[in-house]
């Protein structure tokens, strides 16, 4: 077995179990395929098919008793932020929001968890899982790629594309926890509004 297929057999294992850093991964093996010129398609596919049998598991998950699993996930005051604008905003526009969800603070996992627990149609997640994880898949392997490109030394180019991920997602969190915090100081005058915490299933 040479070394690609050991990485992306790595990765696979990687984006399949949640919370692990797949994004981590994925700058990594961007930034390996520029300075070897390989293309970026067989990593993209990998962590987006890995990425997908993990939204379902956490689906499946959350359809069954997932609210005490969501809770533990929203102890990060970060998470939480995440989860309480997704509960704001899932019912009105489920796929971008899910979609959107995949760049905040392990918002695929609080996401598929989520959408379980408030029985979210099962094909609809499918569909926003499906473009979610292909697009966030591009979008960190390309982010290493990149770097790669413009950094020759890779452990430098690694860096700075780790450095560019986390002020992105920095800025994304940041914003979503100002409009979380306008959106319940709207509800608290407002009679009736979302609840902040699934229930669990009958």
């Amino acid at each position: 077995m040479d070394v690609s297929t050991v990485s992306l057999l790595a990765l696979f294992g990687i984006a399949v179990v949640p919370l692990l850093p797949t994004e981590v991964a994925l700058i990594g093996l961007g930034v390996a395929a520029a300075a070897r010129g390989d293309s970026l398609l067989p990593v993209i596919l990998v962590a987006a098919a890995g990425c997908l049998i993990s939204d379902h598991v956490l689906y499946t998950l959350g359809r069954h008793g997932g609210a005490s699993a969501l809770d533990r996930v929203r102890r990060r005051s970060s998470v939480d932020a995440g989860v309480r604008w997704l509960l704001r905003h899932l019912e009105r526009r489920p796929v971008s929001v899910l979609v959107i969800a995949r760049w905040l603070p392990s918002g695929g996992t609080a996401g598929a968890l989520l959408a379980g627990s408030l029985r979210r149609p099962q094909i609809g997640f499918l569909v926003a899982s499906s473009v979610g994880v292909l697009l966030w898949s591009t979008y960190a392997a390309a982010l290493g790629y990149l770097g790669g490109q413009f950094v020759r030394e890779p452990g430098i180019s690694l860096l700075v594309s780790l450095g560019v991920a986390a002020l992105l997602a920095l800025v994304v969190a940041a914003l979503v926890r100002n409009r979380t915090g306008q959106d319940l100081r709207h509800a608290s005058g407002t009679a009736g509004g979302a609840a902040l915490h699934p229930a669990e299933p009958a």
